[in-house]
């Protein structure tokens, strides 16, 4: 079959709608409600955060006990409201648990709450 081109499958793409707002112009209207450089720092801890759950319950992604840390609902809390929060989540973990605490306050210092949509 593949010997003759004329029985062979094609593969036809038609014109898009002209009224769509192209991809780059839908990023730039995201990034004026949510500034890119807050975006990518929440993205960086959120990544931080990861990892080092991996190393705090030292097992494969799959293996960690369901566990959620909300950046937002930290942000709503005060230092010792967010230093008792992530101690509550964190009371299955065996190892000390410390650094992460204070790595993760120092990292949301500054960072505000993201609001709509975006938040999980």
């Amino acid at each position: 079959m593949a010997s003759e081109p004329s029985t062979q499958s094609r593969v036809m793409f038609q014109a898009g709608d002209k009224t769509e707002e192209p991809a780059h112009r839908k990023l730039g209207k995201l990034t004026v409600k949510y500034n890119r450089k807050d975006l990518q720092r929440r993205l960086d801890i959120e990544e931080w955060i990861d990892g080092q759950l991996h190393l705090l319950f030292d097992c494969e992604e799959e293996e960690i006990p369901e566990l959620e840390i909300d950046i937002d609902e930290l942000l709503e809390l005060t230092g010792e409201g967010q230093r008792t929060r992530l101690q509550e989540l964190l009371q299955e973990c065996e190892k000390p648990k410390e650094d992460f605490i204070n790595g993760l306050l120092y990292r949301i210092k500054g960072l505000r709450k993201m609001s709509g949509p975006l938040k999980k």
